[in-house]
């Protein structure tokens, strides 16, 4: 056994080396590019997307033959897709919950809540230019749900009933820290 293992060790170095040289070329290739995932329908790893439908089964595997374990109950809700298997959707909430969806109850349009992590009664302002001095156009309590319009990485154009303004984006869930938007 040992004879094997001091055979094993200099190819797992090796093999180390190798992958840290691929890895080097890599980067130089493509400086700053990200290498992105994607899934089987050819689009990005995780991202968010909204539902379709006011009631939209979630089930513990990839098919109908799988149980529901909840459903949800509020068309445009964000859902960030965190993994594909065929015409299934694996999702997680903003709570962090779990489970597939099929692909056909879900929609591109993406959609934001406002600090779904916060347990305090408080006012989020929603500004009339992408700087909080500028005077606010509406204010929104944590939980609310609104259309994102745009985001440049600090800021999103973020809509809800009628009123459309900016808002921090840290302040939302569904877009990632500094993604961008048109």
């Amino acid at each position: 056994m040992l004879r094997i293992l001091s055979l094993l060790l200099p190819l797992a170095a090796a093999i180390g080396v190798c992958l840290a040289l691929q890895s080097a070329a890599l980067a130089q290739s493509a400086p700053g590019k990200v290498i992105e995932r994607k899934g089987a329908s050819g689009l990005p790893l995780p991202r968010f997307v909204s539902l379709k439908s006011d009631r939209v089964n979630v089930r513990k595997g990839p098919s109908t033959d799988h149980a529901v374990q909840w459903v949800f109950s509020r068309a445009g809700l964000p859902v960030e897709v965190i993994a594909e298997s065929d015409n299934w959707r694996q999702v997680r909430d903003a709570d962090g919950s779990e489970g597939w969806v099929f692909h056909s109850l879900l929609s591109g349009r993406r959609t934001a809540l406002v600090m779904p992590w916060s347990k305090e009664d408080q006012q989020i302002a929603i500004y009339r230019r992408r700087s909080s001095s500028s005077g606010s156009v509406a204010r929104v309590e944590p939980g609310v749900l609104g259309i994102l319009l745009s985001c440049d990485g600090n800021w999103c154009d973020f809509s809800v009933n009628g009123y459309s303004g900016w808002i921090e984006q840290e302040r939302l869930w569904g877009v990632y820290s500094g993604e961008r938007l048109d």
